[in-house]
């Protein structure tokens, strides 16, 4: 179940490194500013509360750091000049990498470009390459020309929503050149809370098949759900966020998006919990943890995780 015979890739995206065997690296969290709503956003012209915007981005970092799971931001712009105003701000307050969020292809295409300009390909994840893009061959043409090296592939199709859907909507792209990167992440598209199963299943379907990284935007099946705030109040909304996105990230997921950037603190947490959880999963399946200092099970059980390399839980277990 947490061990896949095929090889798995492991890719590396300004010093981070996504994919590998369940549990071999922590998740990549990735959050979500300037969206629609977003509290700091004053209008679509590039004008927004830096100060803020600082705070939230620090405090990422600084959760980053102490539960060893890596992080970045996705910027959500609706044209090429929005989103230039943005990435000059954020590289001027973060070595962390980034992505911006842009559905229309074209503008995608624009802001893109400028990343070139700015000589950033390397901190750089394209968001993203989808099957509802007409010209994935062209697309793929013209991110190679810039440089581009780091991409996410999208792996939906309409006609066929199970998670073997999802690979062949992948293998369709990577038969059009989506694959031709340095980095390829594949989002498995989540369309709402309960078919988020079919996200996870897809994961452990294409990392088994394809040995690729995956991952989805988990958040697309917490935040859409409005009937839970009215359900639960603002507490149990927050504490089904925290669940299903923590549980998505221990089921074959290398990456999170995870949504609004204000709600890190609760969502680090959750995953570094959730995580912790999957390495001894991992454990009891394959005997063994893997030698990476990051690994949040390291950073908060060293003297659990001595004794049981050490043998000493599973003796005990077998003498009650």
């Amino acid at each position: 179940m947490f061990k896949f015979s095929a090889e798995q890739k492991v890719f590396e995206l300004n010093g981070i490194k996504i994919g590998g065997q369940p549990g071999e690296h922590p998740p990549l969290l990735i959050a979500s500013m300037f969206h629609n709503k977003d509290r700091i956003l004053r209008n679509r012209k590039g004008d927004f509360d830096r100060e803020r915007a600082v705070e939230l981005i620090r405090k990422q970092e600084e959760l980053s750091a102490s539960t060893g799971i890596p992080s970045m931001v996705a910027m959500v712009a609706n044209s090429a000049e929005e989103a230039r105003i943005y990435i000059d701000f954020y590289r001027e307050v973060t070595d962390m990498p980034f992505g911006i969020d842009m559905w229309v292809a074209e503008k995608r295409a624009k802001a893109t470009e400028y990343v070139a300009e700015l000589g950033l390909q390397e901190k750089f994840l394209y968001n993203s390459i989808t099957p509802w893009d007409k010209d994935i061959e062209g697309q793929v043409r013209g991110l190679k020309d810039l440089g581009i090296k780091h991409v996410i592939v999208q792996a939906f199709d309409d006609t066929d929503q199970s998670p073997a859907g999802r690979l062949k909507s992948l293998e369709s792209l990577l038969d059009q050149g989506a694959g031709e990167f340095d980095t390829v992440l594949v989002d498995t598209s989540v369309m709402n809370l309960p078919a988020t199963s079919f996200s996870l299943l897809a994961n452990k379907l294409i990392k088994e098949t394809l040995g690729l990284p995956c991952g989805s935007a988990y958040s697309n099946g917490t935040h859409m759900w409005k009937a839970a705030k009215e359900a639960w109040g603002l507490d149990g909304f927050k504490a089904m966020d925290a669940v299903a996105q923590g549980m998505s990230s221990a089921l074959w997921s290398d990456f999170n998006l995870y949504g609004p950037i204000v709600t890190a603190p609760r969502i680090f947490p959750a995953v570094a919990t959730a995580h912790i959880l999957l390495s001894t999963l991992v454990f009891d399946e394959t005997g063994s943890i893997p030698e990476n200092k990051n690994l949040p099970i390291r950073r908060y059980f060293s003297d659990f995780l001595e004794k049981l390399e050490a043998g000493g839980a599973r003796k005990k277990a077998k003498t009650k």
